[in-house]
């Protein structure tokens, strides 16, 4: 990129103008600060107090052409490739979903009801976020990351490194009727539970960009994949043993019923902090 004008205040401005009507003021300013903490990392003050200042032009570039994909409606933590999630640093691409706050609600909650878990099985692991998560909490416990798609295993397997973390990855469809878990004090899973008519409710951010696999549900079966694990899960978890998933706020009810018919104790339906009912926990 060449411009007359490479002050910081332009690249601002060009911010401000290109994302307008995309994003709110406030989120653009808090792209803003992720942009130049990523490419110069400059924290907040920095940017506010070093608008004046000039760029050179490998700067310049750096903080310029995040802009492009972000006016493409592809997500902040896509287009710079990482994202913070509960003590972890992660790699995220288009192959895996972007971890959300309610997933580390999740992951908390586990740490303060679960005790210490001797084996955990994360069940569509995606970018391995909770198996990482927990695995640096619990560096004690044997962790499994499962997921089908192989791309998102190959992120996970990087994450790992990345945070010099031990988790087992493996490559499986609880799908499949040959799919197998192995034995477990916790079975954890977010998998996917929009029914597919929600498709047009989300974000086009998350509808376009974000994968299919690990986010939509047949309609006519919102609980497929918690009947699936549920059942799986009672089969392999030692008495005692907890089953946690997180799932949608219209069918987290309807998922802590099918636990109960399957033979689960102790079910519980926990809201999350906006006050929908999220997270559902169950023991063997």
């Amino acid at each position: 990129m060449r411009t007359a004008d490479n002050r910081v205040r332009t690249l601002v401005g060009l911010y401000e103008k290109g994302l307008s009507g995309l994003y709110s003021d406030s989120e653009v300013k808090a792209i803003l600060r992720a942009v130049f903490q990523h490419a110069l990392t400059w924290d907040a003050s920095m940017l506010e107090f070093r608008k004046d200042e000039h760029l050179s032009e490998s700067e310049l570039i750096k903080v310029y052409d995040p802009l492009k994909r972000l006016q493409a409606g592809e997500p902040l933590q896509y287009v710079l490739g990482q994202v913070h999630f509960h003590d972890v640093d992660l790699h995220v691409a288009p192959c895996v979903l972007i971890p959300r706050p309610e997933t580390e609600e999740l992951v908390q909650l586990i740490l303060d009801k679960c005790g210490k878990p001797a084996r955990i099985v994360d069940v569509g692991t995606g970018s391995g976020c909770i198996a990482l998560a927990l695995k640096k909490a619990l560096p004690e416990s044997l962790v499994t990351g499962i997921d089908r798609s192989e791309e998102a295993l190959e992120i996970a397997r990087r994450n790992a490194a990345r945070n010099d973390l031990q988790v087992e990855w493996l490559q499986a469809d609880v799908l499949d009727p040959s799919f197998e878990m192995s034995q477990a004090e916790l079975v954890v899973s977010n998998p996917p539970y929009v029914p597919r008519h929600e498709a047009a409710e989300l974000e086009p951010q998350v509808r376009e960009h974000e994968p299919h696999l690990a986010l939509f549900v047949d309609d006519d079966d919102p609980c497929l994949f918690y009947r699936l694990i549920g059942a799986h899960a009672l089969k392999v978890l030692a008495p005692g043993g907890r089953l946690w998933f997180e799932g949608h706020y219209k069918h987290a009810e309807a998922v802590g019923e099918l636990l109960r018919e399957q033979g689960f104790r102790k079910v519980q339906v926990l809201k999350d902090l906006s006050g929908l009912p999220r997270f559902i926990g169950a023991e063997r």
